[in-house]
C-alpha cells in the first residue's frame, strides 16, 4: 500500500511534478489468501487516519507470490535509554563502531538521513564509507517481507509486556530481521521520516533490534534507512535478495526490556 495527498504549493507543483504528491504511509506484508482482505481494510484504515494527514490517494498492489518465502528468525528486541538526540548520536556511534564501522561511513550516514531526501535505503560500506546504490534518490527497496501467525501471536506477546505491541514496531522489525539476514550486511540505522514518531533503531546480528527514543526532536520530518555493507559485497545479489526474495519471519524475537549502552556492549547476542 502506498498513500499521499496532493502537495499544497501549487508552485512547486509547477516546477517540479515529482514534488506534487507527499507520501502519507506505506505499508506491505505477505498473507494467506484468506487474510489478505482483512489486511487491506487495515492498511486503508491506517492511510486515511495517519497522523502526517488523511491520503486523498491511495494505491493497493496485490501480487500472488509464486515463490516459497525463505524463513528467517526475528531479531531480538532491546529498548535503550536514551533522552535526546545528543544523546541518542552518541549511542549509535558506540553501537556502529564497535561493529567495525568506519567514523567516515557514520559521518556520511547521519548526513543522508539529515537531508531525508532518499526513497529507499542508502548502501555504505563498512571502512572507506563508499555508496554502492545506483540510484541515489530511489535507494534500495525492501520488499516481500511478512511475519508468520505463530511468530506474529507470540511476539506480540513479548512485545506487550514492554509497553511497545505496536505496528510500527512490529513492521520495523520486520524488516530489519530480513536486512541484517544477508551475510554481507553489518547493520542497519534507521530514522523513521514521520514527524510525529520519534524512536529510531540500528539493527545488527550481533546486538539484535536496538531501539532508540528521542532519536530526532518531534516536528523534526527528516530521516532514511542506510544499511552498512563489507566491502567486497555483490550489489546485484544484495538488491536481488532485499527487492525480490520473499522472506517470512518464522520465529519470533526475545524482549530483553529497556538496556543501558554498556548493557548492550557487553552483552551482545552474537
Amino acid at each position: 500500500m502506498r498513500a499521499s495527498k496532493a502537495a499544497k504549493n501549487l508552485k512547486s507543483k509547477i516546477q517540479n511534478l515529482k514534488s506534487s504528491e507527499v507520501h502519507i504511509s506505506g505499508a506491505e506484508g505477505l498473507y494467506e489468501a484468506l487474510d489478505v482482505q482483512n489486511a487491506v481494510k487495515r492498511y486503508i484504515e491506517r492511510a486515511l487516519t495517519h497522523p502526517k494527514g488523511k491520503a486523498d490517494k491511495i494505491v493497493i498492489t496485490i501480487e500472488d507470490i509464486k515463490q516459497k518465502p525463505e524463513l528467517v528468525s526475528a531479531l531480538p528486541v532491546g529498548t535503550i535509554n536514551c533522552l535526546s538526540p545528543n544523546g541518542a548520536r552518541k549511542i549509535i556511534i558506540k553501537l556502529l563502531q564497535s561493529l567495525g564501522i568506519s567514523k567516515k561511513a557514520v559521518d556520511i550516514a547521519f548526513e543522508i538521513i539529515k537531508d531525508g531526501k532518499m526513497r529507499g535505503a542508502a548502501i555504505i560500506t563498512r571502512e572507506k564509507g563508499r555508496r554502492l546504490e545506483p540510484d541515489r534518490e530511489r535507494g534500495v527497496r525492501v520488499s516481500y517481507i511478512g511475519i508468520g501467525k505463530r511468530a506474529s501471536k507470540l511476539l506480540s506477546l513479548r512485545l506487550s509486556r514492554h509497553g511497545i505491541n505496536t505496528g510500527t514496531v512490529k513492521e520495523a522489525l520486520t524488516l530489519a530481521s530480513k536486512v541484517v539476514s544477508y551475510r554481507d550486511v553489518i547493520a542497519e540505522l534507521c530514522v523513521s521520516d514521520d514527524p510525529y514518531y520519534t524512536t529510531g533503531y540500528v539493527a545488527s546480528e550481533k546486538f539484535g533490534y536496538v531501539r532508540i527514543p528521542n532519536i530526532k526532536n518531534r516536528g523534526n520530518n527528516s530521516g532514511g534507512r542506510v544499511f552498512f555493507v563489507e566491502e567486497g559485497i555483490n550489489m546485484e545479489d544484495l538488491t536481488q535478495y532485499l527487492e525480490r526474495v520473499p522472506v517470512l519471519i518464522g520465529d519470533a524475537a526475545l524482549c530483553r526490556g529497556t538496556l543501558s549502552i554498556d548493557e548492550i556492549l557487553h552483552s551482545p547476542y552474537k
